[in-house]
Formats: structure tokens, sequence, C-alpha cells
């Protein structure tokens, strides 16, 4: 979907997404989710952290971001073919190597942190914009670990989550009763999806009670 302003072509990701990133918060539904562009990157909670305290999930966010708006502005700039588009909300994969993930416990979480990018986002333009961070901030192991990758995660069950994180187990049980009662089966595990969770607020602005997380389960069909 595009709006033209002038010689600049605008992209309103979050109106044409709206179904994947501003769900209801009173119902949970199911939803098929495309193929969709992210820049992603890898990483795990250190023993004894969870989200909020782990240093390297902070600074795994930093470098996102910091790409993400090297990129928008890159392409803002440009004098052909200028594009804006909004940086998209943090989305986090979440799964453990062993046993079964456990929302309660945090410190043996392993995470996929990324941010959808529209597709006139290229390799090559990609490249360009981890080329310029570098040159701005210096060279790193995390900027180096940043990847562009096309993700379909199919059939799953979403809902919005309104509260603290801590409150989260709370809407998960509600996610389960809405997949047995509709013949599906939650596929998080070791050999299937990863809890995903998508960050509409900042945690050190928003009131608690008031954060806003779209919490989505990839799901199967009762055979």
């Amino acid at each position: 979907m595009k709006e033209e302003r002038g010689n600049m072509k605008t992209l309103d990701l979050k109106k044409q997404f709206k179904y994947l990133y501003q769900p209801s918060a009173k119902k949970i539904e199911a939803v098929q989710v495309p193929n969709l562009q992210f820049v992603m990157i890898d990483g795990a909670i250190e023993k004894g952290q969870a989200p909020g305290t782990s240093p390297g999930f902070a600074k795994a966010t930093e470098t996102l971001y910091s790409l993400c708006y090297t990129l928008k502005f890159m392409l803002k700039k440009r004098e052909k073919n200028a594009i804006d588009y909004p940086v998209m909300a943090l989305e986090g994969l979440w799964w453990v190597e062993d046993g079964f993930f456990d929302i309660k416990v945090k410190d043996n979480w392993f995470y996929t942190l990324m941010i959808m990018k529209p597709e006139i986002v290229t390799k090559e333009i990609f490249e360009e914009a981890r080329e310029n961070v570098r040159k701005k901030k210096g060279d790193s192991e995390l900027l180096n670990k940043l990847r562009l990758e096309y993700f379909e995660e199919g059939l799953c069950v979403q809902t919005m989550h309104i509260g603290p994180y801590s409150t989260e187990p709370e809407t998960m049980e509600r996610m389960k009763e809405f997949m047995q009662g509709n013949g599906l089966i939650d596929s998080v595990g070791p050999k299937g999806g990863k809890h995903h969770e998508i960050y509409l607020s900042d945690p050190r602005k928003a009131k608690p009670e008031k954060m806003k997380t779209v919490l989505r389960h990839p799901v199967g069909k009762v055979k």
C-alpha cells in the first residue's frame, strides 16, 4: 500500500498489517501469518537474568534499532525513488533447547529479535546500511550477526495482552482454552514453532498496567 507525497512514496505498513500488529485484547483469534521480511538477530538470556535485565538482550536490541533506523533514513533521503515507511515494532521469537517452553522461567530462553521490513529493502541496501552503521559506530560482533531474512509463521493464535509481562501467563491460559475449543494444538516446542511477542510499548516509559504486547503462538489443526 503506497501513498504519494510530492516525489516521495509512503508505505503505510501499520495500516496494511493492522490485523497482525493491533489485534483485539477482548478476544483470541486464529490468523494466517504471511511470508514477511525482517532484520533479525539471535541471542540467549544469561543465567539468572530475564529479558528486562539481560545485558546481551539490551545490546542486541540497540544494535537492531540502529540498523533499522539507518535503513529508514537511507531510503527516505535518496535522490531517486525516495520512500518513507515506519520503523515497526520490536518482535521476539522465544524458545528453549531442552524440554518445554515455560513463560514463567526465563533464564534458559533463546531468542530471535526482529523488526519487519518492506520488500523494497534488498540485500544490497541492507549491506549498505550495515556499512553506514559500522562507519558511524564502529564494528561489532552484534552488528555482524544481523541478517535480512523472510519468515513465514503460518497458522497462529494471537491476542493483545494489556498489562505487565508478569501477567502474560494468564493471557496464555486464555489462548490455550481457545485452541482446545477450536480444534487447534499448540506447536511450540523443541521441534515446532516459537513463542512470539510483539512489543508495542516501551517498558521504560509506559505504566505497567497499560503496556501492550501482542502474544502469538503457532498452532496446528487436530487431525
